[in-house]
């Protein structure tokens, strides 16, 4: 998965299209993602004594690695992400678009 923890990222597809946000958490198994602002849902909580409020809470959800483009910090455009290795054997990510270093 070429998404990571810490990226902007461009939603490019469901219902938050056009979105920008940061990525808070990335899982590689399942290849999800959670990001800020987007993807919100609505759960449905009970109380659990004193610490727990009941009610209907609105909380960001994961979305597929796939419906979303990282966006170069350089040429500022979402952009592909291909891997190449350096001269000193390092395996990173650059824009596809303008050939920057990502990593």
């Amino acid at each position: 998965m070429n998404i990571r923890k810490d990226d902007t990222v461009l939603v490019i597809a469901g219902k938050d299209k056009g979105k920008k946000g940061k990525v808070r958490f990335a899982f590689p198994d399942k290849k999800r993602i959670l990001v800020e602002g987007v993807n919100f849902i609505k759960k449905h909580s009970k109380a659990k004594g004193a610490a727990k409020q009941a009610g209907i809470i609105d909380r960001e959800a994961t979305i597929p690695a796939s419906n979303v483009m990282l966006l170069c910090s350089k040429c500022n455009h979402p952009a592909r992400v291909g891997f190449r290795s350096l001269a000193d054997g390092r395996k990173v990510r650059f824009c596809r678009a303008c050939g920057e270093v990502i990593d």
